[in-house]
């Protein structure tokens, strides 16, 4: 069977979806906030803890996750049965060197007390203003 490229694109959201979903309906209902789910999160909670009785959590957690796949599959317009997706390792990636770690900036060295000869000031504010006001002046008279 032949895997067309938009049902994989399907596959993959509808995986990422009953991902997210299924991780906040669980922490919803362990904050006893499960009954202002809708219906379907409901009856997919009531599966988990069947399927809970019955295995490890992190299996019945895939269970469940694989069951809101379909149904997300089929609602998404999937075609046929919904691909297999490679199921993802709970594993922190390797490192692989190429990730820099962050590190603050070192501190800048404080200003001397005493300005140097090296040191340009900036024009003071009045001095500019000074200027304006000739230059002003000076277009007032000449346009009269």
């Amino acid at each position: 069977m032949v895997i067309k490229a938009a049902d994989m694109l399907i596959a993959r959201r509808a995986d990422t979806r009953a991902r997210a979903d299924f991780a906040t309906w669980k922490m919803l209902a362990k904050l006893n906030g499960a009954s202002a789910l809708p219906a379907e999160a409901q009856g997919f909670l009531v599966s988990y803890r069947q399927l809970l009785e019955k295995m490890t959590d992190a299996d019945a957690s895939e269970a469940t996750i694989q069951l809101m796949y379909k149904s997300y599959y089929a609602e998404m317009g999937g075609a046929g049965t919904p691909p297999e997706i490679p199921a993802r390792s709970a594993d922190p990636a390797a490192d692989t060197g190429n990730v820099t770690a962050f590190r603050r900036p070192p501190a800048k060295p404080a200003k001397a007390a005493a300005s140097g000869p090296a040191d340009k000031r900036p024009l003071p504010v009045a001095l500019i203003f000074a200027c304006l006001v000739v230059v002003y002046v000076g277009i007032r008279y000449y346009w009269r």
